[in-house]
């Protein structure tokens, strides 16, 4: 057996328009492994964050496997796939998506209600540590219009990783900020790697992808470049082994 964190395998999906079918993916087939950071370009509609929504089980491939932490996600029900989705991915996004009346320590603890994943008492203390980790404890009892969007993208990242998920998905985490907090975020994403979290990021900024040690470029529906650094990937591998789960 393969012992890739993501397996894709002839993954098609097919969208139905009014003009008629639109694959956008054709034929995808893919292997991620523990410890690697992986950007994923491309121009827009080539079919980046469809091959995200596969992974997150976002969307359902029209045909093809899908094959996450040793779980087949295509098969799974909706109900299923969503707490299975809790406790195996953090899934960052380009708006933050945090609840705008909750503080940022309530939102950080979102995932670890949904899923039970830490007894209740020590929700709260996990929530402080990551907000910690990620710069932000001194504003954990602010909502997110009482801080900035890097602050806000801060939050988000200590809440994708509430209940300590091997794998971290990021579409376009830093395309709504200004280019000193990307590189502030990415940081951030390169720490975690470093500690052994596998980390897949779609992102249109190529300084950004030249710095990670696997970049995929899709353009319709395929992808038609697969680069890696094998010394970084051989690195994060070592790194995965020997450091501490965040």
């Amino acid at each position: 057996m393969s012992n890739a964190l993501i397996q894709l395998r002839d993954v098609h999906k097919v969208y139905q328009t009014e003009a008629g079918e639109f694959p956008a993916l054709r034929g995808i087939t893919l292997d991620v492994f523990p410890g690697e950071f992986v950007a994923v370009i491309g121009k827009s509609g080539s079919g980046k964050t469809t091959l995200i929504n596969m992974i997150t089980g976002i969307d359902d491939p029209t045909r093809g496997e899908v094959i996450v932490a040793g779980t087949p996600i295509h098969t799974l029900k909706e109900g299923r796939l969503a707490r299975w989705r809790g406790k195996n991915l953090g899934v960052i996004f380009q708006f933050f998506q945090l609840l705008p009346t909750l503080t940022a320590i309530e939102n950080v603890m979102l995932p670890m209600d949904f899923c039970g994943v830490y007894a209740r008492r020590e929700r709260p203390e996990r929530a402080a540590q990551l907000l910690e980790l990620v710069g932000l404890k001194e504003h954990m009892h602010k909502i997110p219009s009482q801080l900035s969007g890097g602050q806000q993208q801060r939050v988000a990242i200590a809440r994708a990783l509430a209940n300590d998920p091997p794998l971290l998905m990021a579409d376009e985490p830093t395309g709504n900020l200004d280019s000193k907090t990307a590189d502030s975020i990415f940081g951030i994403f390169e720490d975690f790697v470093a500690r052994g979290k596998t980390i897949m990021m779609v992102t249109h900024d190529n300084d950004l992808a030249a710095r990670v040690n696997r970049d995929l470029t899709v353009a319709d529906g395929v992808i038609v470049s697969d680069q890696k650094s094998g010394a970084a990937v051989s690195a994060g591998r070592s790194m995965q082994r020997e450091a501490a789960n965040v």
